[in-house]
């Protein structure tokens, strides 16, 4: 994982410093005229002019001018006044017009606010350059290079982009993980990269593994875990301290580093890609992370829930009936419904440590993605005060979420013949509510937000982020831990 350094240089960008760049990132304020200082300023206006574009215009359609000397200079103009979301996304519009030609270095330049303001729009435009100028896993013989260097112009100072730095850093590794292809990253690779990262940063690291999980007595994760030969899955439980601590948290993150469907197995259309199927747990450990980047007063319990749902004579099957860690027999109705049953036994762990909030991410249903498609995540809370921290912390951070229902009506569903609970349901209807519902049993009533990630992957970016794979989560997270930590009634 490599995110680009920076170079400050305090002084303003003028026509003259352009000709030391290839490419110039120029940002500035809403407004119905231009700088007579901005650089490059005779380019831009001639391309406003052979477009017919008004000046604000710039505020949603970003523009690129390639400059007399070589330089190719994009202008972004930012309405304060609109949602983060559609700022990031205009910022990450004009930066795809540099990216496209793989820079090694990006000159910024703020133009048109001072002050406070200034910072703000370089804080934001530093954060859309380093995550989109990480290079993601790729095996091409000619793979295209990262962004190398910022070169900051303007009164600005490293203390200034501490928090955007960490924040980046975060959401690529959410990214460089969801990304690498399931060969890369079988449980057993995880778990090996996720304790050298545990032993790099000094958390503490516990592994519940296959043989432990079947003696304690988790048969909902087992059962899932049960059709890969190698017996390699995990519950991997990380924990760190950070002195003055004022609450605890705890993460869980589904892991699946493939999914089949088992035995109800998937179309080809639907199986390709289900090597993300394990993008809750890197947004889980990426959060971490950035809690400790950022270092926010929370002591956090990361529980990742990994392993692949697979097909063998020992995988489980339709009318199962297994025991969860808690004691809840489960009928199992599909085999392809294995993130609520790995989740179930991950969360029982979780809660019975009593954090005062849990958190678990999954890209858990289809039905999700059904009623959002890819630009909202799903979120389900315990509490109408949770629901609405977690919308605002949607709106702050750029990663807005919709709250579903939680009714327990909707459980009558899931009622079994021959067991506590089914698994699911082969109708389908309202499954990511049913789904949101059967994990809550496994909460022991702790305060809960439960986060389905139809947003985790989104063909041509979402808000900040051009890939494809989005890191969705990470930014909403450290924007919500860091509120709840402001109230006291939550």
């Amino acid at each position: 994982m490599s995110l680009a350094k920076f170079q400050f240089l305090a002084r303003r960008l003028d026509d003259a410093a352009l000709t030391r760049h290839t490419h110039v990132f120029v940002v500035m304020p809403a407004a119905e005229t231009l700088d007579l200082e901005l650089p490059g300023l005779a380019q831009l206006q001639a391309v406003l002019s052979r477009r017919a574009m008004k000046v604000k215009e710039l505020a949603k359609t970003p523009l690129a001018a390639d400059l007399p000397g070589g330089c190719r200079c994009a202008f972004a103009m930012i309405d304060g006044s609109r949602p983060r979301f559609e700022q990031l996304t205009a910022l990450r519009k004009a930066v795809q017009l540099l990216l496209e030609e793989s820079p090694r270095s990006i000159a910024l330049a703020v133009c048109g606010a001072t002050g406070e303001a200034a910072r703000q729009l370089a804080r934001e435009a530093v954060y859309v350059l380093q995550i989109n100028g990480a290079a993601l896993p790729q095996r091409k013989k000619k793979a295209s290079k990262p962004l190398a260097r910022i070169v900051v112009y303007g009164e600005f100072n490293p203390d200034d982009f501490v928090a955007v730095n960490s924040l980046s850093s975060a959401n690529t590794l959410a990214r460089e993980l969801t990304a690498l292809p399931p060969n890369q990253l079988t449980p057993g690779h995880y778990r090996a990269r996720v304790s050298e990262l545990a032993s790099s940063q000094g958390w503490k690291i516990e592994e519940y593994d296959f043989k432990r999980l079947k003696k304690m007595g988790a048969g909902a994760f087992c059962a899932v875990a049960q059709g890969s030969g190698d017996k390699d899955a995990a519950i991997v439980h990380l924990s760190y301290r950070p002195k003055g601590a004022i609450r605890r948290v705890a993460l869980v993150g589904k892991g699946i580093c493939f999914d089949t469907g088992g035995l109800n197995l998937k179309p080809a259309k639907h199986m390709a890609g289900m090597h993300e199927d394990m993008n809750g747990s890197a947004v889980a450990l990426a959060l971490l992370l950035a809690v400790e980047e950022l270092k926010l007063p929370v002591a956090v319990d990361a529980w990742l829930a990994i392993a692949q749902n697979h097909l063998s004579a020992e995988a489980y099957k339709q009318n199962d009936v297994v025991s969860a860690l808690d004691g809840t027999t489960i009928e199992i109705v599909h085999t392809d419904a294995e993130g609520r049953l790995v989740l179930a036994d991950t969360l029982t762990l979780a809660a019975r440590t009593q954090p005062d909030l849990l958190i678990d991410f999954a890209t858990l249903t289809g039905s999700m993605v059904e009623a959002l498609g890819n630009r909202y995540a799903g979120v389900f809370a315990s509490s109408d005060s949770l629901a609405g921290l977690a919308v605002g912390a949607g709106r702050q951070s750029g990663e807005r979420v919709c709250v579903f229902p939680l009714d327990e009506d909707y459980e009558a569903a899931l009622d079994s013949r021959v067991a506590d609970i089914k698994q699911c349901t082969l109708e389908g209807s309202a499954d990511h509510i049913l789904a949101a519902r059967f994990l809550k049993r496994f909460t022991l009533g702790r305060p809960w937000i439960h986060v389905d990630l139809s947003s985790a992957n989104c063909s041509g970016g979402l808000g900040a982020v051009a890939s494809d794979i989005t890191g969705f989560g990470v930014a909403w997270g450290a924007g919500l831990l860091a509120q709840w930590l402001e109230t006291t009634e939550i």
